[in-house]
């Protein structure tokens, strides 16, 4: 079922590295198996609940519902020639009940089918794992929204392929990825709402098995289990699950672009903005000048290797009929995977985020880098209100083709243009060329967006 496995030679080296452990708890081969128990379980009660088992065989297949009862190498063994885990485990759990009950042996697993335990497991696991990548994910509003503040009007260059651009504020970036953090958050809060629901149907999807009774007995089980209740059950319709990783798969993706901006302006030559300092972190094993950025590096991993298992389960919506073959069985690695990736990507931010150190000194600094060719663009739009953006245009490129060509300031440049001098005085210049009176709505944006993080409903409040 998972990836994760307690009985195979797994390398588990770079799981501290690359993973979220409290995640990774959710997954192992125990924590599956009983996630499938609890369906069982569950399941025997409702039925109960529903008159349709005895509650006398309900509590004690129940009581035999524990994972630990379970040789799980054995069972993997067996789902190699069965085709799923399910078939040897309720074979097992048969047995398990018989000796303390052979009546109560006859209602294990009654009127379900093997998907209907493992689909069900697996949103089990889901809905704990969900919870906590939101927590950490939320966990990040408040430094995010407290260094945004604090940042809002320090000066930063505005690059844009790579180059710089214009000025704007560190704020204003800071406050990017936080208006990006809450859409995730209420990304999460719905796909929960939509996906998180209980899946019983029986061999068809009609629960022709219980009857006139199915219905009931799926309400009282999503009861039991804390689950939504579908319209029906959903066996071949698994848009659920890809929504899941397609969700996750964005999470990570803004997680990746901020690592990615963490890394660039950690470059030797920016120096803007550092992950944390600490013992024995980022260093090299051969040069002990290095502070390399090693968190980023393993949220950009995750951004990377997760948009492909993302892309197997959106293939793996096309199943056949009733029930798929193959595409269901793409889903069982697949997804942990996604789930882990992005859960150990998203602990490195919450985990450097609140000592992220930056250098108002350096960004203040690097904004001078090219002379005066950060202003070409409020110097083109103040001389084109005189004279006409092409022809203001003109003027300011020439200008800067004369700067660059003889390393010259362009201030200088164009202070001694008449044509400049003509629209524009020195008073004009100084304004023109001060970053402070170039940035727009930026710290406005800010404001925006703290506020709207601020006043969001914190997670177990209504």
């Amino acid at each position: 079922m998972s990836a994760r496995s307690d009985y195979t030679h797994h390398m588990s080296l770079l799981d501290p590295l690359f993973r979220s452990s409290a995640v990774d708890s959710l997954f192992t081969d125990r924590a599956t198996l009983q996630a499938i128990l609890d369906f069982e379980a569950a399941l025997a009660r409702a039925e109960a609940r529903a008159g349709v088992i005895p509650g006398a065989a309900a509590a004690v297949i129940a009581k035999k519902c524990r994972a630990e009862l379970f040789d799980t190498a054995a069972l993997a063994q067996a789902a190699a020639h069965t085709g799923n885990i399910l078939i040897p485990l309720v074979k097992n759990l048969t047995a398990l009940v018989a000796k303390k009950d052979k009546q109560a042996a006859h209602f294990v697993h009654w009127g379900a089918t093997s998907q209907d335990a493992i689909d069900t497991g697996r949103i089990l696991q889901l809905r704990e794992a969900l919870d906590l990548i939101a927590r950490d994910l939320d966990s990040l509003a408040q430094p995010l929204g407290a260094l945004a503040e604090k940042h809002r009007s320090t000066l930063i260059t505005g690059r844009t392929w790579m180059q710089h651009a214009l000025p704007t504020t560190l704020g204003v970036k800071i406050a990017g990825w936080l208006d990006a953090v809450m859409r995730h958050l209420a990304r999460l809060t719905e796909t929960r709402k939509r996906c998180i629901v209980v899946q019983l149907g029986g061999a068809v999807g009609t629960l022709a098995a219980l009857g006139s009774r199915g219905p009931d007995v799926a309400r009282l089980l999503a009861a039991e289990l804390g689950l939504g209740l579908p319209d029906l059950p959903w066996h071949s319709h698994r848009d659920r699950i890809a929504e899941v990783g397609v969700t996750l798969g964005l999470c990570g993706g803004t997680v990746g672009k901020i690592a990615r901006d963490i890394s660039l302006h950690m470059q030797t030559e920016v120096a803007e903005i550092f992950e944390p300092a600490g013992e024995g972190r980022g260093g090299s094993s051969t040069m002990p000048h290095k502070r390399n950025p090693v968190s980023s590096a393993v949220m950009l991993q995750a951004a990377i290797r997760v948009p492909g298992l993302v892309s197997s389960l959106l293939t793996a919506i096309v199943q056949e009929d009733e029930r798929g073959l193959g595409g269901w069985h793409a889903e069982w690695e697949t997804l942990p995977d996604i789930v882990q990736l992005t859960a150990g990507a998203i602990r490195h931010l919450a985990t450097i985020v609140p000592k992220l150190e930056v250098d108002v000194q350096r960004m203040r600094k690097n904004l001078d880098l090219t002379q005066g060719l950060i202003f070409t663009e409020a110097v083109s739009m103040a001389l084109g209100e005189k004279i006409g953006r092409a022809r203001a245009h003109e003027i300011v490129q020439t200008a800067c083709a004369t700067a660059q060509k003889e390393k010259r300031d362009l201030r200088t440049i164009l202070s001694a243009d008449r044509k400049v001098g003509a629209q524009l005085s020195t008073r004009d210049l100084d304004r023109l060329f001060d970053p402070r009176n170039y940035l727009g709505a930026a710290e406005e944006y800010v404001c925006r967006v703290v506020a709207a993080s601020r006043g969001r409903i914190p997670r177990g409040e209504k």
